[in-house]
């Protein structure tokens, strides 16, 4: 990782898939040059916001002229690790975690869930478009031998912190956690919530808010 990811807010991290996407596409039509304000575009934030961004990661360009879309593109994909595969395991195999294993577009991000793990007997031992479910008590076991850095957690609140904690001891660093709960974690270890419930409440009640000031 770079010394520029490391120093990066996580606000900032988070935008830069969304900028990575806009800048391949322009690449894709035949540009070599892409201006701020052409990122900016459709992600609700300024030009200038998108400026401090990119600054932050490095010199891709001068005032009037855009950043260069190459080497733009090469830094991108070196702080977000896309040409570095990373691999991650994952549990909860239900309906959720069986959508996130099949999601297709992961691999263009260098993400490969490489094992499933369940505590639900009925699915333990069954496989997953050939992947095989195994029990979680051997997280510890597959995440050392693989030596995977990242957990996806798909399972209800109440186990969430259990897997968590298995995870953590099987040296796991990166956390993406579907759970609704918070999870407490060793100060190394990066944990991104994506609370489904909250964004749901968010967006329902903007609807509320807009339909009743019409």
């Amino acid at each position: 990782m770079s010394d520029s990811c490391i120093l990066m807010s996580r606000a900032t991290l988070a935008r830069l898939p969304f900028y990575y996407r806009k800048v391949l596409a322009h690449a894709q039509s035949g540009h070599d040059r892409i201006s701020s304000a052409q990122l900016a575009e459709g992600l609700s934030i300024d030009s200038a916001q998108v400026r401090r961004d990119i600054s932050s990661i490095g010199d891709f360009g001068r005032a009037g002229i855009g950043y260069n879309v190459p080497e733009l593109i090469e830094a991108l994909e070196e702080i977000l690790g896309i040409k570095n595969r990373t691999e991650a395991v994952l549990v909860g195999v239900g309906r959720l975690g069986s959508a996130l294993f099949r999601y297709p577009g992961f691999k263009d991000y260098g993400l490969k869930i490489v094992a499933l793990f369940d505590s639900d007997p009925e699915k333990v031992g069954t496989e997953l478009d050939g992947t095989l479910v195994r029990h979680v008590s051997e997280i510890p076991h597959v995440t050392e031998r693989l030596s995977i850095q990242m957990g996806i957690i798909t399972v209800p609140g109440k186990s969430a912190q259990d897997v968590a904690d298995l995870l953590c001891d099987a040296g796991v660093i990166a956390i993406w956690n579907f759970a609704p709960v918070g999870l407490k974690t060793p100060p190394h270890v990066m944990v991104r919530d994506e609370d489904l419930a909250a964004g749901l409440a968010y967006l329902s009640r903007h609807i509320v808010v807009s339909t009743s000031s019409e």
